[in-house]
């Protein structure tokens, strides 16, 4: 059986059962019921409708779920009519449904879970699972999302940079528990781009390719960071890096440029060169001028910081950064680099730790940890003496 045929296929059933009377939440709940007898029984008895014996097998557990006796009636009326799939609304059904997960109503967490679920067809457990949380708190959460959305009309306008919002936080949770989340994004942004006419869902597409593509060289066999400057380049995916910049090429050629577009010009300036002596900086500047335009994000500006240290001198660098809050995340680790690249060890050894006391994980805590350490042996200071700190990257 084929597992992921039977996932993108979820969104299509979901919509033809709100198409006929049954509100999200119970569509939803009707839909997963559904694909748990789906995986009992077609590894013995394949359906050579898939879609068809799923939406009829959902439309079923929906109308035994209704307890009103008048709706129960009404409803298995229209399930005994037993009404072919209409293929024709596949793909506008899918692009509501990312609407509806990705509803403003929604915390980011819970637009994220309903989308993985609902959209992605990922189960409760492995959702959880990817998150570090208790399937429970995750069932919770998903439930209150739901609860939410009660009411909300299935073909009301939904605003797509919502939903790529949410996949790029899928995207960005990378790999944990049995689903690569990463993957997972990718797939996901890859129907959204098929089914929405948008030059930032490209973008973001783009962006998601390019930056997958490193992957493999992020980190050694022990699971110890690896930053850009240090990967070993020959371990990253050509054919994705080409695939991501053909289909920035196309979104750009529009001419409506947007943040996501913005991020992946500089995602492949990056890919471009073969070290990173070879970046072509100035123009990655020229990009993040660009993103701080479209976002006047103080994340964009941080790392505008760090790109003209490099296109320019470190000192340019550093007075960028001193222009910006320092409790930004992320913010003490830029200027380790900075102060680094000016020859200013004593500086960068201390940023660093204070850096790694702040890092959000254990990779990263252990990586500027060593990057303190690193400088503190060569300025003859011994591990544990001041200003070296056991702390993060």
């Amino acid at each position: 059986m084929d597992e992921g045929q039977l996932r993108r296929l979820i969104p299509q059933v979901i919509g033809v059962l709100v198409r006929r009377g049954a509100d999200f939440a119970a569509a939803e709940d009707a839909v997963q019921d559904a694909l748990v007898e789906a995986l009992r029984v077609w590894a013995q008895d394949p359906p050579r409708d898939p879609a068809g014996w799923l939406i009829t097998a959902a439309w079923r557990r929906f109308v035994d779920a209704v307890r009103s006796e008048e709706a129960r009636r009404r409803r298995e009326g229209r399930a005994g009519e037993e009404q072919p799939v209409d293929g024709a609304g596949a793909g506008d059904d899918t692009l509501q449904l990312y609407f509806l997960c990705a509803h403003p109503a929604l915390s980011p967490a819970s637009a994220v879970a309903l989308t993985l679920r609902a959209v992605g067809g990922l189960t409760t457990r492995q959702i959880a699972a990817a998150y570090l949380v208790p399937e429970a708190t995750m069932a919770q959460r998903i439930s209150r999302a739901k609860r939410t959305l009660a009411g909300v009309r299935f073909d009301q306008p939904g605003d797509v940079t919502h939903v790529l919002r949410v996949l790029y936080l899928v995207f960005n949770e990378g790999y944990s528990g049995d689903v690569d989340l990463a993957a997972e994004a990718i797939r996901l942004a890859r129907q959204l781009a098929a089914v929405v006419e948008s030059e930032e869902a490209d973008g973001l597409l783009a962006l998601m390719l390019l930056h997958h593509a490193r992957r493999p060289a992020r980190t050694t066999a022990d699971g110890a960071l690896v930053p850009l400057r240090d990967q070993d380049r020959s371990l990253w995916d050509t054919e994705m890096i080409a695939h991501g910049v053909a289909i920035l090429q196309a979104a750009l050629a529009a001419d409506r440029l947007g943040e996501f577009q913005a991020q992946a010009a500089i995602a492949a300036l990056h890919a471009d060169a073969q070290s990173v002596e070879e970046t072509d900086w100035v123009q990655i500047v020229e990009w993040y001028d660009e993103l701080v335009r479209l976002t006047d994000s103080p994340i964009a500006r941080l790392n505008r910081a760090v790109a003209l240290g490099e296109a320019a001198d470190p000192w340019a660098g550093l007075e960028a950064l001193g222009e910006l809050d320092a409790a930004l995340p992320r913010y003490a680790a830029a200027a380790a680099h900075l102060h680094e690249r000016a020859g200013d060890r004593v500086s960068a050894a201390r940023l660093y730790a204070e850096a790694a006391e702040k890092a959000g994980s254990l990779p990263e805590r252990n990586h500027l940890m060593r990057q303190a350490a690193r400088l503190n042996t060569a300025l003859g200071r011994a591990p544990g003496s001041g200003g070296d700190v056991t702390g993060p990257h």
